[in-house]
């Protein structure tokens, strides 16, 4: 039929003609174009985006938006390269999925034909019968399943890229607020971006400190020599809470099906410890206290002291410490909450393409390091790289930390005076041969004069004042017992910072252009302690962390690639969103059903004053009502007395199965009354 035929058979290969293999086009699509379809759909999101800017921005902001290049292109190839990844990734998974299942099936087709000793209608019945392969839909739904799940990973991945990329476009700029997004930004310890010492102008460096506490972990975790009795009455402990929980629960329920006033967030408090003493309490010698209602008090003297591991010289196997400890292993307790964050923090990574070749897991010191270069020598590493440290503390742990923090502080401040004494004098030996050359020299000269006037006036002489100021920072006020007990060091910082800056004046002052050995070694001292304390100034004060995760992120990145950046961003809003509950207050998650919701108006009644009919009475009363209307109408044969009124229960009120009753209730009533009519 010539070259308009339209190919159809397997050996057809070519990249545009209709159902050939390996084209683009299908026979099913018929005269439809699909990329003038594909080029519609991205022209129509973009002028959307486009005109939104354009609305809400100013016209010279539009105008100048972007110097190097239409907004509207850039915007157009975010969105064309975002949407031919997430359907490349969709079609990849698809098929793969798919290539797996055909597989199988033609593997157990050839299975039913290959096996010739089996009679065909055994074969039929056992077929016809049932069996795993004909009735269980499990594998099938878990495929599916992890289908949808890696699509929707790859689709969030993408808007994240996208959106990321579309805020650095419209700011032009990098701060915290494009590294981390607005729900997690309470986490955040400190963030500090700064030039490269060795690259400023192209290369800049990221401190991201996240401190996810306690109280906000999804999995808890525990140091690994926690005992076996802390970890014991750690889960007790919640199971308390969360009995109390249902117990408000109860009553909230029964107060809103009462008709009163819903409690408050302080009432709510109160209601919960009052009940704190109806599950455990202080008594540790008895055997019958209510603290041991779920561990005899037996079993947590035999584990006292039991910590993550037993002397192999009196470890037997049948041991009540032992056996206990070995129920506690075999649940994970002790590693399960610090193995989810591990696992977490390197699925999200890889998933990320952000690869590393050195990784440090000190799992007995619950601390994880992870670098994308083994090397930490940064004068042969690249300008993208960048470094993760995931570490637990605990208030144990963190008191030590702030206990070396008050030492290094304290040694710096010392090392500092020493250089500045020896710079002083220095300085004065080097003006002594030169006459008057400071505001000193003017001040000695003139001393005599001043104290002849002065003690002709009575006033004191300047010498004999005592001075509180010393010109290097400000009279530093009084702490209160809270400023001791977290400290900043921003005052001593600040004062070693200035001491710095007047220490390279004076040696430039003293010696000009000259450079003998004196000047030589003190520069090289001041240079060395200036460098540690900007290293040390970098790092997290121990006094502003409380117990919990810290992930510490060290990024160096490109100005104007930023590529590091961008992809660490989103692995750390993923980490926080598996691993943190995220901030949660009680106000607003107390309240299972508010008072609002309850409208007074829904409840048909013909009373005088609605609120005085209680809440379980008004159907009834209605159709006492409406009988009573119909029976001065009419004559009616007799109704059934009505059943007496049950015992209110003082547990939680099924409102749906109450309301099925009093459904059924009217339903019975109105059938047997407006039959007279």
């Amino acid at each position: 039929m010539g070259s308009v035929d339209l190919p159809k058979s397997p050996m057809v290969f070519h990249p545009e003609k209709p159902s050939a293999v390996g084209s683009r086009n299908s026979l099913a699509q018929e005269s439809r174009d699909q990329q003038a379809e594909v080029d519609r759909l991205l022209a129509e999101e973009v002028d959307k985006v486009i005109n939104h800017i354009t609305s809400k921005l100013p016209l010279e902001v539009v105008e100048k938006i972007d110097v190097m290049g239409g907004l509207k292109e850039k915007v157009y190839n975010y969105f064309n390269q975002n949407y031919q990844n997430m359907f490349n990734r969709y079609i990849v998974t698809t098929e793969d999925e798919m290539v797996k299942k055909v597989r199988n099936f033609i593997d157990k087709e050839e299975m039913k034909i290959l096996n010739r000793y089996t009679p065909k209608e055994i074969a039929i019945l056992l077929d016809e019968v049932g069996g795993m392969d004909k009735f269980n839909t499990g594998e099938i739904e878990k495929s599916i399943v992890n289908m949808y799940g890696h699509l929707q990973g790859h689709i969030q991945r993408g808007v994240n890229d996208l959106e990321n990329l579309t805020n650095s476009l419209l700011r032009q700029k990098t701060d915290v607020g494009a590294f981390i997004r607005g729900e997690n930004a309470y986490s955040v310890v400190k963030c500090s971006f700064k030039d490269n010492i060795n690259k400023p102008k192209t290369v800049s460096n990221v401190k991201m400190s996240v401190n996810i506490l306690d109280s906000e972990l999804i999995s808890p975790i525990f140091h690994y020599q926690a005992t076996v009795e802390y970890l014991i009455k750690e889960l007790i402990a919640k199971n308390l809470t969360d009995t109390l929980e249902k117990e408000i629960e109860k009553l909230k329920d029964v107060i809103i099906d009462e008709g009163r006033e819903e409690l408050s967030d302080s009432e709510i408090v109160f209601e919960k410890m009052k009940r704190v003493d109806n599950f455990t309490d202080d008594d540790k010698e008895n055997v019958k206290s209510k603290r041991y209602s779920l561990v005899a008090k037996k079993i947590m003297d035999a584990i006292e002291g039991l910590r993550a591991e037993i002397d192999p010289a009196s470890y037997d196997q049948l041991n009540v410490r032992e056996n206990i400890k070995k129920i506690v292993d075999i649940e994970n307790i002790r590693n399960r909450g610090y193995n989810t964050a591990i696992n977490s923090i390197t699925s999200i990574l890889d998933t990320s393409k952000m690869g590393y070749q050195y990784i440090e897991n000190l799992k007995n010191g619950r601390e994880l390091i992870i670098r994308e270069y083994e090397d930490t020598n940064q004068a042969v590493l690249p300008d993208e790289r960048y470094q993760v440290k995931l570490k637990y503390y605990d208030n144990a742990k963190l008191i030590e930390e702030q206990k070396a923090y008050d030492v290094q502080v304290k040694s710096f401040e010392v090392e500092v005076a020493h250089l500045w004494d020896i710079l002083e004098e220095v300085y004065k030996d080097g003006k002594r041969f030169k006459g008057m050359t400071d505001y000193d020299d003017l001040a000695k000269s003139y001393k005599n004069k001043l104290a002849k006037s002065k003690e002709k006036s009575g006033e004191p002489i300047y010498e004999n004042i005592e001075k509180a100021w010393d010109e290097i920072s400000f009279v530093r006020a009084a702490e209160t017992s809270l400023e001791e007990m977290n400290r900043t060091y921003v005052f001593e910082k600040d004062k070693i910072k200035r001491r710095f800056v007047i220490m390279k004046k004076r040696l430039q002052e003293r010696y000009s252009y000259k450079y003998p050995i004196q000047r030589r070694v003190m520069e090289e001292r001041l240079g060395n302690l200036e460098a540690q304390f900007n290293e040390f100034d970098y790092m997290i004060n121990p006094y502003h962390i409380q117990p919990g995760l810290l992930l510490d992120l060290d990024i160096t990145s490109i100005k104007r690639k930023k590529a590091t950046l961008d992809s660490m961003a989103n692995v750390l809003n993923e980490f926080l969103y598996g691993v943190s509950k995220g901030f949660q207050d009680a106000a607003f998650a107390s309240f299972s059903r508010r008072r609002s919701t309850v409208r007074k108006d829904l409840n048909q009644s013909f009373a005088a004053n609605p609120d005085e009919v209680p809440e379980t009475n008004k159907g009834q009363n209605y159709l006492d009502l409406l009988n009573s209307s119909m029976t001065d109408a009419a004559p009616a044969p007799a109704l059934a007395a009505p059943k007496p009124a049950q015992k209110k229960s003082t547990g939680i009120v099924d409102n749906k199965k109450k309301g099925n009753q009093q459904k059924a209730q009217q339903k019975k009533s109105s059938g047997s009354k407006l039959t007279t009519i």
